[in-house]
């Protein structure tokens, strides 16, 4: 499978499982031992894309692994209080929470 239909295949599997599918992003870089795939999502959703123990994390490379059939691939869940040099779509269709609705209320 190509690289860039496994980032498709992982972008698909992490926005099913975050409360902000609009915050996801998987970017492909090259490196000299194969392709990375990393993984971005808004801050809340930090945890529940790693997962207790890092199930999930582990679950998402398994998955990644197994579709590209041999080739070397990486999955790395980058840490990050923000979506750097990134626009944001956050019309994911969900109510905003609480804290979003006061902001700008004075």
């Amino acid at each position: 499978m190509a690289d860039q239909a496994l980032a498709a295949a992982l972008d698909h599997l992490v926005r099913g499982i975050v409360d902000h599918p609009g915050r996801v992003r998987v970017e492909l870089r090259e490196t000299s031992r194969g392709g990375v795939l990393e993984v971005r999502v808004h801050p809340s959703d930090l945890g529940r894309v790693i997962g207790r123990g890092g199930r999930t994390a582990q679950s998402l490379r398994t998955v990644v692994a197994s579709l590209a059939r041999g080739e070397r691939i990486r999955v790395d869940v980058v840490d990050t209080d923000e979506i750097d040099d990134v626009e944001v779509d956050d019309t994911d269709g969900a109510e905003p929470e609480s804290d979003e609705r006061l902001e700008g209320v004075a």
